[in-house]
Order: structure tokens, then sequence, then C-alpha cells
């Protein structure tokens, strides 16, 4: 990542940073861009001499000890400073979340931005992340676009280093409100099926919001959630009224005996979009630990996820309206099927998370959704 930072000096006159994250080849300095919170490429370093003495130690609890240890010595090094002229080391700011910092934590370009900043009497303007180069193989990355900071490394330690800053509220942060009511679509003694708007909680989260099911509950009493659709979706959902049928609706969820559709609007990109109009998208997805709660494609470790598509149309401006099935039911699949560049690599219009923050809402909507009644076992079909 690359990042740029506008800033102001003492007597009112602007100018611009720059830095990149981790390291260029080896080097952790370059001409023109700000230098690292702390160098731990110097070569005749405590950090290489260390490294190498236990590099030549054999394996075992005395290596793994000395190793920690550096470790531990490395995030005492990194001391970075907030707004308010208060300093602490890495260490010391995860400490006080009861957290301990990742490794490689204070070597992406906005924490190198600010600490200059702040280390040079600057006062800092503004200030953006974007990526430069190939898409890596695991995260959804497009050349030339911003990106918010990484949660688990930068999260903790930017909180604190913007303390003292008016800031406008973190986008990713913000509730989404919504005046558009639920429709419910259909209901008898053991099932409600609802148009659930986007920027409406499916379930109860950890703010006040009223949720959905919250919304059903006080309307007609014993409800019971079956699946989930993530806040920024809108579209068809299906509730239990009883237990008996709480507990046939799950197991067809989990026996991937539902069928789901959904329709999105994907950006524009700047080149021509080279897929046929119909296919097949599998890739194996995992949390990306360090940036919750973002997905990426682990061909080690992630779970396969598979998603069919259909191209409805392609709009005069480049946006692509498209169908999606999805074929399993993993976080953020169709998100990340959609962004990434082994999928289509063409973010859904409004993603936040995935790229496309500027288009309002997220346009992903659950048109349709095809269950076995659990009692009387008829196929149903609700579309939105």
């Amino acid at each position: 990542m690359l990042g740029v930072m506008k800033v102001e000096d003492v007597e009112g006159t602007e100018e611009y940073l720059y830095a990149f994250s981790g390291t260029v080849g080896g080097r952790a300095t370059l001409p023109g861009f700000v230098p690292p919170i702390f160098d731990l490429t110097a070569p005749e370093g405590y950090f290489r001499q260390r490294e190498a003495e236990i590099s030549a130690m054999p394996p075992g609890e005395a290596r793994k000890a000395a190793s920690a240890e550096l470790q531990a010595w490395i995030f005492d090094q990194y001391r970075v400073s907030n707004a308010r002229g208060e300093t602490l080391s890495i260490r010391e700011v995860f400490a006080r979340r009861g957290l301990v910092p990742p490794g490689g934590t204070g070597d992406c370009a906005a924490p190198k931005l600010l600490q200059y900043a702040y280390s040079h009497g600057l006062t800092p303007i503004s200030m953006g992340e974007f990526w430069y180069g190939a898409s890596p193989a695991s995260e959804v990355r497009e050349q030339g676009r911003f990106y918010p900071s990484c949660t688990g490394k930068c999260g903790p330690l930017l909180s604190f280093m913007l303390e003292g800053l008016d800031v406008d509220p973190n986008p990713l942060d913000r509730e989404f409100t919504t005046d558009a009511e639920p429709r419910i679509l259909h209901e008898d003694a053991d099932i409600l099926v609802v148009s659930k708007p986007a920027g409406m909680l499916a379930v109860p989260g950890r703010t006040r919001a009223v949720s959905l099911l919250d919304w059903l509950r006080a309307r007609y009493g014993e409800v019971h959630s079956c699946h989930r659709l993530d806040m920024d979706t809108s579209g068809v959902m299906v509730f239990a009224r009883n237990l008996p049928a709480k507990v046939e609706l799950e197991r067809q969820f989990a026996a991937r005996e539902v069928t789901k559709t959904y329709r999105a609007r994907l950006v524009a990109g700047d080149r021509p979009f080279g897929h046929a109009p119909r296919g097949t998208i599998a890739l194996p997805l995992a949390l990306d630990y360090y940036d919750r709660p973002r997905q990426m494609v682990d061909r080690e470790h992630g779970k396969l996820a598979v998603t069919e598509y259909e191209v409805l149309s392609q709009l005069p401006d480049g946006e692509i309206d498209i169908r999606f099935t999805p074929r399993t039911g993993r976080t953020h699949q169709l998100r990340v099927h959609a962004a990434h560049a082994a999928g289509l690599g063409r973010p859904i219009k409004g993603d936040r998370l995935y790229g496309s923050p500027d288009g309002g809402r997220l346009w992903l909507h659950a048109e349709s959704l095809t269950i076995h009644h659990p009692v009387s076992g008829k196929s149903l079909t609700f579309r939105d």
C-alpha cells in the first residue's frame, strides 16, 4: 500500500507526505518517502544480530523464548505519538485493550505518516492509502483504489494516534439507518417470509438498533431466526414461528436443500468484462484474521465457496447487472467472488469492504428463496 497525507506547518503552508507499507526490495527507506517509525533493516543493528543468533539456535523452548523476547523488544522500540502529545510504545498501545500486537504492526503507511507529521510539528489535514501493483492472491485489491486500514494491526494503533485530531467518523463504523418498513411476503402458522430492507440488522447485534427479528417479535410474538442476511443486503428471508419449524428449516439450510438467488450491480471496470455471460466461481474463503470482518481467498485453509452467476445486462456506463446463485453459504461469499481478481474482478456497487465505497447502499438483493414447508413438505418459492 502507498499512503499520502496532506499536512500544514505552523505558518499555514500546505504540503504532502508520502509513505509505503513494509519494505521495498528489502529497504525501509527510499528518497521522497517518510522514514519508518523504527528501522529493523540496519545490518549492524541489534535486531539483525540477535535474529542471526536465534536462527543458529537448535529448535526448542530456548529458541522459542528468545524469539518471543526479541519480538517484545521490537514492539518497545516502536514509539508512536498522538495529537495530544502523548507517546507510547506499540506494546503499550495494544496492552490498553488487553491485546498483543501482531508482527509487522507499525510498518504500514498510515502510522508512518502520522508519526512523521507529529515529530516534525506538522498538522495532518487528510490522509489516504491506496493499492499499487498486481492484486495479491488472497486479498481483494485493485491498483489505484483507496482502501481502509486493516483492523488487526492498524485499528488499535490508529485509534491512539488520531486522538486529539478532529476527524470524520469512520465510514466502516457508521450505523445504517433505514426508513423502509419490512414487508410480509407470506405468513402461516409455521413460517413468516419477509422482505428485509437494506440497513436493517437481520438479528440483534451489538447496538440497540431494532433488528428484523425484534420487529417481527413485537408483532407476532414467538419468532425464530433460521438464517441471516448482512445488514447491508436487502431481500427475502424466512423465519420460523415455532421450534419444530425452526429445527426443520435449519436442517434444510445445513443440508443445502434451500435455493437462493441474488440480484447485484457490479461497478464499471477499467477493462472490458472478460467473463462468459454464465459461469461458476469456486474459491476457498477464510476470515482475514488481521482485518476482520473481511474474508480472503485461502487455498490452504479456506472452505470452498461455490457461486453460479448469470449476466443480465451491461449498462451504458459499464456497470453490470448480474444474478448470483450461491451453492454454499460462506460469509461475504458473493461479495468476495465478485470483487476478487480470481472471481469476476468487479466489486458490487456500494461495497465498503471490498473496494466500492462510493455507490451509496450495497447493491445486493436477495430476490428469491426456495424451501420445503417445514410441516407440509411442499416446495415453496418466494420472490421479492
